[in-house]
């Protein structure tokens, strides 16, 4: 969007909202007129909507923080057809390369949608007034990922757009922006409740919408893809990451997961978390607390939003590098013929492991793992530097041979269509996993004796059954919202007019 709004008005882009109002009406959601067919039950039929107060409909809080400085949205449907405005051009070059004529193709077009969101700490204002509230942010934004059509009398869909760049900021539309801490449920599920609805409502309509200058119907398909491990298991009502369900697609718990590290197949579902939190509500067995937790594998509270039981690419990276990290530490103190090392002991291990990374690999310690330091540490040279430090021969093939099959591990779950980018890892993956695998359970078994983290046993158990569902993992990872994170602290730090009424518009 805001690429667009530069090359149109020529003028420099990074103003507050009200100049580009003026400047570019069309860009912003509430500029289209649109019908649902039917009606989207308990949603309005105005389609002039621009951006409401996320709190709209909800009564006034008694809390400290006035309600409505919370939370700034677009209608979800109104925001969807500004984001298929956006891609009208798209469109109909699609459907001409076809050679779909144009008056047929009116209706069974359908959209894909990759739904993403994320909390933010610490986006304090360094100045300004405004009311106290927290914080702490969370985003919610959509995808447009691809647009198909069934033609008369064909069996398969043809997809006439597929978004080139799925992990761009700007492919990815933000709908929602509050001032609430990810962890507080109730607030954050208050607010997202009004999306739930539409995004429901939704699925069981048509849009109508001139695209090309002719009327044409489209139906949403929605998939919260874009959610790291703790966003799921709050929407869906699991127990905390720490909990011994290890993982948001299987039942496992983390004991069976760290003796059985590949063979698992996806047995969650939304529906089915529904019906376990029913189970768990009404205990129709009279079973005791720890019998009725394992009937239900740790699903405690009402599921909220659907998810698509999916890995987080990024999240994985960053977890299994956290992991590869603490293999490191843990062999340059040789901790395989140890028992119970001490916290001094550790620490200069991990002061041995930094200094030689800064040296060799001109990595700075960082207090959270982030994504481009997993990049830099997960590769061949680091491990050689490591290597540097271990003293035998044979854990240092052992720690070779373990980043090597992790290397080849990793384009599978990161490109955006692996059948086609990496085809022979792909073939190899299984192969591969198994062998990781039977390196962590005898070589490395002081670690996984036990236990295991969530997202190595995902990595290990899940990735080509999701990639035999949905053809990719990566593409439908959440890197777009959280580099959108990073327009939205720019923005609020130096845009917004310093006065919390405004400031999440100027940024939304």
């Amino acid at each position: 969007m805001y690429r667009t709004v530069k090359a149109t008005s020529g003028r420099q882009i990074f103003q507050p909202l009200h100049t580009l109002r003026a400047a570019e009406k069309e860009l912003l959601p509430g500029y289209h007129p649109f019908e649902w067919q039917p009606a989207l039950k308990s949603v309005s039929t105005s389609c002039h909507v621009g951006i409401i107060d996320g709190l709209s409909g909800w009564v006034a809080s008694v809390d400290d923080s006035p309600a409505d400085t919370v939370t700034r949205r677009f209608r979800y449907d109104v925001a969807l057809v500004s984001a298929l405005k956006d891609l009208e051009e798209d469109i109909m070059e699609g459907l001409r390369e076809r050679g779909l004529e144009d008056s047929a193709c009116t209706s069974g077009f359908s959209v894909m949608i990759k739904e993403s969101c994320d909390g933010m700490g610490d986006v304090s204002e360094k100045h300004g007034g405004g009311p106290a509230i927290p914080e702490k942010a969370v985003r919610f934004s959509f995808t447009i990922m691809s647009v198909s059509i069934q033609a008369e009398g064909e069996d398969e869909a043809i997809t006439i757009f597929r978004e080139p760049k799925p992990n761009s900021e700007m492919s990815c539309k933000p709908l929602c922006l509050m001032f609430v801490d990810e962890s507080d449920h109730e607030t954050l599920t208050g607010v997202l409740g009004p999306v739930v609805a539409e995004r429901n409502a939704m699925k069981h309509s048509r849009l109508i919408l001139s695209v090309g200058g002719l009327s044409r119907s489209f139906r949403f398909h929605f998939r919260g893809t874009g959610y790291d491990e703790k966003m799921v298991r709050e929407m869906e009502g699991l127990e905390a990451s720490g909990s011994t369900y290890v993982c948001t697609l299987c039942d496992s718990t983390r004991a069976e997961a760290s003796q059985n590290m590949t063979l698992h197949s996806v047995t969650r579902s939304h529906d089915e978390n529904l019906e376990r939190y029913e189970l768990w509500r009404t205990n129709p067995h009279s079973e005791s607390a720890e019998e009725l937790r394992d009937r239900v594998k740790g699903v405690s509270a009402k599921p909220f939003m659907e998810t698509q039981p999916t890995l987080d690419a990024l999240h994985c990276d960053i977890g299994n590098a956290t992991e590869f990290y603490k293999i490191f530490q843990d062999e340059i103190g040789e901790v395989y013929h140890k028992t119970n090392p001490s916290r001094e002991q550790r620490r200069s291990w991990r002061a041995a492991l930094d200094k030689q990374l800064r040296k060799k690999m001109k990595l700075k310690p960082v207090m959270r793992m982030n994504g481009n330091y997993a990049r830099k540490l997960m590769t061949r040279e680091a491990v050689e530097a490591v290597c540097e430090l271990v003293r035998s021969e044979e854990r240092q093939e052992a720690l070779r041979e373990l980043m090597g099959l992790y290397i080849q591990m990793k384009p599978v779950w990161r490109s955006t269509c692996p059948a086609k980018e990496c085809p022979d890892q792909l073939c190899r993956y299984s192969f591969n996993s198994q062998r990781f695998a039977e390196l962590l359970s005898t070589v490395f078994k002081y670690r996984y004796d036990g236990k295991i983290t969530n997202y190595l046993h995902k990595t290990l158990a899940h990735v080509p059954e999701i990639v035999e569902r949905d053809g990719s993992i990566g593409a439908w990872a959440s890197e777009g919202n959280e580099s959108g994170n990073k327009l939205f602290r720019r923005f609020r730090k130096m845009n917004a007019r310093q006065s919390k009424t405004f400031e999440l518009e100027d940024v939304l």
